[in-house]
């Protein structure tokens, strides 16, 4: 049975879940209103194996969208942003993932305010707090990882590290303690990445993440 945090958190950020039949539009004031970031989201999708997908847009370009559902996903999605009104952006697709059980790993990181100057240019979105690792010995940051608080039901985490801590298990640990502070506020933990990312898929199976055949639909910025 779907995790009810889950289902809600989809229900909410997509407008529909599950899906009707085995490629569903919907329609949504959420792709007309700021998202986490403050900046207007028009296509937005998940799918899941055993259910299908739901593709999420503004009420208006529902039927631009639908017209397209007959298409190879590649073929529809090279036709997304003309269909949802942003056809200087290109649509792609990853996988979304996420864990009601994270990896019992080891704390790596401090929650820091994005006003505290040693968090990058990168994380300050994410306010209100961060989650950072610092050189024990400088005090420079390491790495890092931002929450995208999507609604009350799920909380999206992303994750960044410096070339030159790399390969030393930061990441994981950040992400697994990052989603166990999600849990503890009551939201499910996702986390989502390019199908090609092999870096950001070993750190998700390592954090707790698994892929469960899920995909994500969205458009670059």
């Amino acid at each position: 049975m779907l995790d009810k945090r889950l289902y809600h958190h989809l229900v909410a950020w997509l407008g529909q879940w599950p899906p009707r039949q085995g490629l569903a539009v919907v329609g949504s004031e959420r792709r007309t209103l700021p998202g986490w970031d403050g900046k207007i989201h028009p296509f937005l999708g998940v799918g899941s194996p055993s259910t299908g997908t739901v593709l999420s847009a503004a009420v208006p370009r529902v039927p631009a969208l639908r017209a397209l559902t007959d298409l190879p996903i590649e073929d529809l999605l090279a036709k997304v942003p003309d269909a949802v009104g942003a056809p200087d952006r290109q649509a792609f697709h990853g996988l979304f993932r996420w864990t009601t059980d994270p990896a019992p790993l080891p704390d790596a990181g401090e929650w820091t305010s994005v006003g505290d100057p040693v968090v990058p240019e990168w994380l300050r979105v994410f306010a209100p707090e961060v989650l950072i690792h610092r050189d024990p010995e400088t005090g420079a940051y390491l790495a890092g990882v931002g929450i995208k608080r999507h609604d009350q039901h799920g909380n999206e985490i992303s994750v960044g590290t410096e070339p030159a801590a790399r390969g030393k298990g930061l990441a994981r640990m950040l992400v697994a303690q990052a989603a166990r502070r999600i849990l503890d506020e009551g939201a499910i933990p996702t986390y989502l990445h390019d199908v090609s990312n092999i870096a950001s898929s070993k750190v998700a199976e390592n954090a707790g993440f698994p892929d469960r055949g899920w995909s994500f639909y969205g458009l670059e910025d």
